[in-house]
Formats: structure tokens, sequence, C-alpha cells
């Protein structure tokens, strides 16, 4: 197989593969998930300072009320 081949194989890898994670992003964006610090982390925290966890998230409460 010579290179004039490969290209084109690689080229539709790369797309896919950039599909992929364009869908993983548009699904994280969509879902609006909590925000929380890494394990070990920092913890994230609001715009009054205070620690964010998922019972305080805004985006959770939205989801669970009716209607």
């Amino acid at each position: 197989m010579d290179v004039g081949s490969l290209l084109p194989v690689l080229g539709a890898a790369l797309a896919l593969i950039g599909l992929a994670v364009l869908a993983m992003a548009i699904g994280v964006i969509f879902r609006r998930p909590c925000l929380r610090g890494s394990c070990g982390g920092a913890p994230v925290k609001g715009p009054d300072g205070r620690k964010l966890s998922c019972d305080d998230c805004p985006n959770r409460k939205r989801e669970a009320a009716p209607g």
C-alpha cells in the first residue's frame, strides 16, 4: 500500500473521531450536568465564594421541578 491510498482512510477516521467528540460535547452541553471538582482537585466555588455541591446545583433543581 502506498501513502496515497492511506490518506482517504486516515481522513475518514479523523472525521469520524471528530464527529464522535462533537456529539459527546453536544450531549454534555444539553444535559447541563452539575458542576463539581475533580477527584483530589480544588472544589468548584460559586460567585459568593461558597463551595458548590450537587445539592446546590440550580440545574438539578430545575430538572426536578414538575412542568
